[in-house]
């Protein structure tokens, strides 16, 4: 399956990244990686429950990696990659100022 992410920020391009069935990730791993991600970006649950959704984790996650983190291209790619496997639609975009997504 071909994928493409696509996450934006206020005021600055949008970042996409195109991916193939081969760069596919498995969920679990997908979910870890997030996981990770979450704490070492210090990211607080959007629901006053704790409640967290996958999706709320991806966008939140977005919010705390910030332009300059997806500026890496190595980090862009695993976010569409974990991004594209735990949602596991073809066509994501992530407004991470606007805390939302769009599939």
């Amino acid at each position: 399956m071909h994928s493409l992410v696509t996450v934006i920020f206020k005021d600055k391009a949008p970042i996409t990244v195109e991916l193939t069935t081969e760069q596919a990730m498995p969920r679990d791993e997908a979910r870890e990686w997030l996981d990770e991600q979450f704490i070492a970006f210090e990211c607080e649950p959007l629901r006053a429950t704790g409640k967290l959704l996958m999706a709320d984790r991806v966008v939140v996650v977005a919010q705390g990696a910030g332009p300059a983190k997806f500026a890496e291209s190595e980090w862009a790619h695993t976010f569409a990659r974990a991004t594209s496997a735990v949602l596991g639609k073809p066509v994501i975009t992530v407004d991470a100022d606007s805390l939302t997504i769009t599939y």
